[in-house]
């Protein structure tokens, strides 16, 4: 029984790291750092609960959590697609914004800078948005090996000159790819605040951004090894939530401290061991200008 809810708890909170994972893959494959994700994820679960309050419906919060997503995509694609300017940098900047703008906006909506009203049980995912991003999965996979598009943000971010070559604009691949990125990201805050919490809360995503990045690169930036990694991090997390409190041979109960980082352990654990064994694509990161 206890196997068995461990599970389905890994299943739920891998979700959020899942969406967002694969909006980075579609980013980065098209050579596009993504290292924005934690912020477009904070912004799309800041819109999602704000859209499901004003409807009172979870699909039409779900897609607000989506569009903030892109709109903090857009705010992003400009800087480093039209302006050329430092990936990491522009990234960096975009997570400190939505940051800071979160509880800005609560403050003008509903005077409070901590979290949002709270969402009513009816009003909320019970299960959705984990088979979403469980059909998306084998979808991102066969979109990317067997479509026209899938193969032409790979060209983006191996081997550009060639895409450019065949008379195809990459940054206009590189902008969509950008946006979807940005919808995914959304959707995975989304997941977060409407599915399960039952509220946005001010800094929410607690670095599941740089997880989901973390499981990209685990995964080798291909969608099916990059959803397991999100699964070995979401048991983790599970995993945290269950030894809080633990007592082990009768000693005083391990400090919550050490356990809530058990996530994060395991995220530097992986990387250390596996970042060097993956190879990005070869462009990613590099502006592209037609010479």
């Amino acid at each position: 029984m206890m196997a068995a809810e461990l599970a389905g708890s890994t299943l739920r909170v891998s979700t959020p790291l899942i969406f967002a994972a694969l909006g980075g893959m579609f980013s980065e494959r098209s050579g596009v750092v993504n290292i924005a994700l934690e912020g477009k994820m904070l912004l799309g679960a800041f819109g999602a609960a704000v859209g499901t309050l004003a409807t009172h419906s979870p699909w039409l919060g779900g897609l607000c959590g989506a569009g903030c997503g892109v709109a903090l995509a857009a705010i992003y694609g400009w800087f480093v697609i039209s302006l050329r300017a430092d990936q990491i940098v522009a990234g960096m900047a975009i997570n400190m914004l939505a940051l800071g703008l979160t509880p800005f906006l609560c403050k003008i909506l509903y005077n409070v800078t901590g979290s949002t009203p709270a969402i009513p049980i009816g009003e909320r995912f019970q299960s959705a948005p984990l088979f979403i991003v469980w059909l998306l999965v084998p979808f991102c996979w066969f979109w990317t090996k067997h479509t026209p598009g899938g193969l032409r943000v790979s060209f983006a971010g191996e081997h550009p000159e060639a895409l450019d070559a065949a008379g195809i604009r990459v940054n206009r691949v590189r902008w969509l790819a950008v946006l979807v990125s940005g919808a995914l990201a959304g959707l995975g805050g989304a997941s977060l605040s409407i599915y399960l919490s039952s509220s946005f809360s001010r800094d929410m995503t607690a670095g599941r951004g740089f997880m989901a990045l973390a499981a990209l690169i685990f995964g080798k930036w291909k969608p099916v090894p990059a959803a397991m990694a999100c699964l070995l991090f979401g048991f983790a997390e599970a995993a945290q939530i269950r030894l809080q409190g633990i007592v082990i041979w009768g000693m005083e109960p391990i400090p919550v401290q050490f356990i809530q980082i058990l996530p994060y352990v395991v995220t530097i654990l992986v990387l250390a061991g596996f970042v060097g064994r993956s190879r990005a694509p070869k462009a990613l990161g590099t502006p592209f200008h037609r010479g």
